[in-house]
């Protein structure tokens, strides 16, 4: 047999053929199948072979696309384990009170989304009766990640079971009394309830697939048992286009998360139209997962479709289904039944002949209704699959149609994302659709009625029976505090101490902190380290051999180095999380780490070390997740500022993460100078964070990678430093008379100040107090705190205003980021003010050239210090003149 002409070289070709005469026999074959019966057929018999091939364990590459129906044919469904009437009326009850109290709330304009809930109620409906464990059961339940728009829905099945009330529902999205709903899954705002922040799309499957694998590093490191704990993600194909919601596909299968499923509702529409108007999404899905290593479950077709693919002995409805691009099945959807005839079944002969054999009333119900996701059977199969299913994690494609059963205004309309309520005729037309009981009395008053059957009724009785088989109400969050005991002292003193005439910085000295606290009896195995790779950068390689890396397979390999002291040693108990290049990857670790004192009642001690400028510039977002989830534990920027990470260029230098950190209220933000700040800062934090009143802060911490003395701490500035200002050294003044001025400095930066107060007393007769801002940020909240306690008729005096009340000559404040980070206090100060920053682009090149470029440096400190005493008139202007020609600026 000869090969067809044109045929590509393929890797078979380098293998060799032990029997060429039998690959041509079956090459011949599939010719011969492909002239006699179509190459339909042929193409159907090689998946089916492959499909064999696979169940018989044969090593073959995966399909990465089925044919568009559902994985589970309804021959093999389980029976269903629950009243389905019971359920369908419960679901029905859901429905119209999800769209009731949106379309309430838009009297006051504040909006709602009706459509996804619509579309997605069994997904959830199934789940809660039948799969998702609750919190009052044996373990820690599962970990549920709602999908933002549906959170209409989840708040009417919570009136429904009891825990809200009619008036909650009524404050929708009016939070301002203390007593609403918040828009979207908001812990923070609704503590008891949420757990996941998940309306900034993309973080919820980011975040899902690395809780998924911390539950399995709990488990590992023998911290809990976290066996029955299962991760549900519910997402949009639209949100599938975030890179985030795909960034990790590959880790949550290579470490076979089978604790982990996502569903998707794939209703084909995105916030303004088609996800995918020319193509079809949930081909690209399938293929995108398969090739990822997932288990893909397609639950597509109701079970009117039976009847079509049973009398579909051709393959041509098939061959339909795969074409017809995701726009022109939202117009079906649309469209009378004789445009379907028209459109659908006539685009081959064979499919017309189909046509014929059913009713009018048939293609309606399979094109207006009939998706997987509507019926609660086919949901329960998949579910059922998808926690059977071990070695990988499973991801759920479940067709709907977005606005189900809010009548034809809604469905599948492009705007349905943005329309907010109902008529009140639409509302009886759904009220029919449903079968609810609502009378036409209630809607005497304009509006539309919430609906209940009784908090003594068989809805509620089973839904509650139902909810306390799977271990009690979900979703809920529960906090069981259990403060951490402070660890023993000597971790801090060693830094207390200084570094005498060894250089340090202070990167490395926060990282020798922690392993020392790692040590610690009580508290040492709750730590989590967690770095996006380039540990070593960070100098914690030391922590290789001693905590290990954390792997679920251990080391199956002989490490490189393990002939040195600091080996790289991964373990399945491993301690650190390493986790290579993703810094999103590294902050969905933190955020799973640093609420794990909520999500599975077990306290742990995230550190997360990072180049500066990848922190919140990179993933900010993040940071705002974590702060909506009540998150706790230590981000550090290493290399931190614009003049310290040297050669790395425009890009890489930060001036601004402050500045960044300053916009959210749950981080404390310090830029420490010196090693015994950071041990100061660190041991305060421990107490805030997890001592007996816990706060639900988290620390920013920027360290600097710059090799300086460490000076011994100074007696009685603990508090200064904690609050962010204290004078470390005071100047001594030449003559009684002489100028006098005050140095505020922060992280590195202090070194240039104090290099410019010598300059100042030997070449100017200047004398300049140096103070160590720790956190210009921690200032300022202060000060607003004073500011809104005057409000409030309350005397305050801010903090910077008493530390620096008396003190002498203007205020020059100096720091390593822009200007706007330390003029953040500027108003709080009486004297007079000025700062220098490192404000424009970053460049490459030597430390001080950086610090000459930015004008910052000792000199430039100098000067501008001359310049303001100059204007004050208490030296003469020609020695600013003086100073710029001396020092060649």
């Amino acid at each position: 047999m000869t090969d067809p002409v044109g045929k590509l070289p393929s890797e078979l070709d380098q293998l060799p053929d032990r029997d060429p005469e039998e690959t041509a026999e079956w090459a011949a074959s599939l010719d011969a199948v492909t002239q006699a019966a179509g190459p339909h057929r042929a193409a159907y018999l090689m998946r089916r072979s492959l499909q064999h091939a696979e169940g018989a364990g044969l090593a073959l590459p995966k399909l990465l696309e089925t044919d568009y129906v559902n994985s589970i044919p309804t021959a093999a469904e389980p029976a269903f384990d629950g009243d389905l009437e019971m359920e369908s009326r419960i679901t029905a009850w859901n429905r119209w009170n999800a769209a009731a109290m949106v379309t309430r709330g838009a009297r006051y304009g504040v909006g709602g989304h009706i459509a996804t809930f619509a579309s997605a109620a069994w997904l959830y409906e199934t789940g809660f009766n039948h799969f998702f464990r609750g919190k009052e059961g044996d373990g820690s339940g599962d970990q549920l990640y709602i999908q933002g728009h549906a959170s209409p829905g989840i708040y009417a099945r919570a009136f429904l079971d009891g825990r809200l009330s009619e008036q909650q529902l009524d404050n929708f999205r009016q939070e301002a009394g203390g007593e609403g709903l918040p828009s979207y899954p908001h812990p923070r705002r609704l503590p008891w309830l949420w757990e996941f922040p998940t309306v900034s799309m993309g973080l919820g499957p980011l975040s899902a697939i690395y809780q998924a694998r911390f539950n399995r590093y709990l488990a590992n490191r023998s911290i809990k048992d976290t066996a029955n704990s299962h991760v549900w993600a519910f997402l949009g194909d639209g949100e599938m286009d975030e890179p985030e919601s795909t960034a990790a596909l590959a880790l949550a299968s290579r470490e076979q998360l089978d604790n982990l499923t996502f569903v998707i509702n794939c209703n084909l529409q995105r916030l303004d139209g088609p996800v995918r108007a020319n193509f079809r999404v949930v081909q690209e899905l399938e293929a995108q997962f398969r090739g990822a290593g997932w288990n893909v479950v397609k639950t597509l077709w109701g079970n009117a479709w039976d009847e079509l693919f049973q009398l579909d002995t051709t393959g041509a409805l098939l061959r339909r289904l795969r074409e017809v691009p995701d726009a022109q099945f939202q117009t079906y959807a649309t469209r009378d039944v004789a445009y379907i005839r028209e459109h659908f079944f006539g685009a081959e002969p064979a499919l017309a002949e189909l046509a014929k054999l059913l009713t009018d009333a048939k293609i309606g119900e399979c094109f207006y209704t009939s998706r997987g996701g509507h019926e609660a059977r086919k949901v329960y199969a998949a579910y059922k699959a998808a926690v059977e299913h071990k070695g990988a994690p499973t991801v759920i494609l479940a067709q709907t149609v977005k606005g189900y059963t809010l009548g034809k205004g809604f469905e599948s309309k492009n705007a349905n994302h943005q329309m907010k309520k109902l008529s009140i005729d639409e509302f009886k037309g759904m009220r029919e659709l449903l079968g609810l009981p609502i009378p036409d009395s209630a809607f005497e008053d304009g509006l539309v009625p919430y609906g209940h059957p009784g908090a003594d009724s068989p809805e509620v009785r089973y839904l509650q029976e139902r909810r306390a088989a799977l271990g009690g109400p979900a979703p809920a969050r529960r906090v069981h505090a259990v403060a951490l005991p402070q660890p023993e002292e000597r971790a801090f003193k060693a830094l207390y101490k200084g570094s005498g005439k060894q250089e340090m910085a202070t990167t490395m000295a926060f990282v020798r902190l922690v392993k020392d606290l790692m040590r610690d009896k009580e508290t040492g195995k709750r730590w989590v380290p967690i770095v996006p790779d380039e540990a070593r950068t960070f100098g914690m390689e030391s922590l290789f051999p001693s905590a290990g890396i954390y792997s679920p397979l251990g080391q199956t390999y002989d490490p490189v180095d393990r002939d040195q002291l600091m080996y790289y040693k991964e373990a399945k108990d491993g301690q650190i999380l390493n986790e290579g290049i993703t810094e999103a990857g590294a902050m969905a670790d933190f955020i799973a780490a640093s609420t794990s004192y909520a999500t599975h009642g077990e306290t742990m001690i995230p550190f997360y070390i990072f180049y500066s400028m990848f922190g919140w510039q990179r993933t900010g977002d993040q940071m705002w997740q974590l702060a909506d989830q009540l998150g706790k534990g230590f981000i550090v920027g290493a290399t931190a500022g614009r003049t310290t990470l040297t050669g790395e260029g425009l890009q890489h230098a930060d001036g601004h993460s402050h500045l960044i950190a300053a916009t959210n209220p749950a981080s404390l933000n310090y830029d420490p100078a010196f090693a015994y700040e950071v041990a100061v800062i660190v041991k305060d934090g421990l107490r805030r964070m997890y001592g007996p009143e816990a706060e639900n802060v988290f620390y920013y911490l920027t360290v600097y990678n710059e090799p300086k003395p460490q000076p011994a701490m100074p007696e009685g500035v603990e508090e200064g430093i904690v609050k962010g200002l204290y004078r470390f050294k005071e100047g001594t003044p030449a003559k009684a008379d002489a100028p006098r001025l005050q140095l505020l400095a922060s992280g590195t930066a202090i070194h240039w100040a104090l290099e410019a107060q010598e300059l100042l007393a030997a070449d100017w007769g200047v004398t300049a107090d140096v103070w160590s801002a720790t956190s210009w940020g921690e200032l300022r909240r202060d000060a607003l705190e004073a500011d809104e306690a005057l409000l409030r008729g309350e005397q305050q005096v801010p903090y910077v205003t008493q530390a620096l009340s008396g003190a002498p000559g203007p205020v020059l404040a100096v720091s390593d980021w822009m200007r706007q980070v330390p003029d953040q206090i500027s108003q709080w100060v009486e004297q007079d003010w000025s700062s220098l920053g490192t404000d424009g682009f970053g460049l490459s090149d030597t430390r001080a050239a950086a610090r000459r470029h930015f004008g910052v440096d000792a000199q430039s400190i100098v000067v501008a210090s001359l310049a303001q005493l100059a204007r004050r008139g208490e030296i003469p202007a020609s020695a600013v003149k003086e100073a710029r020609e001396r020092y060649g600026l």
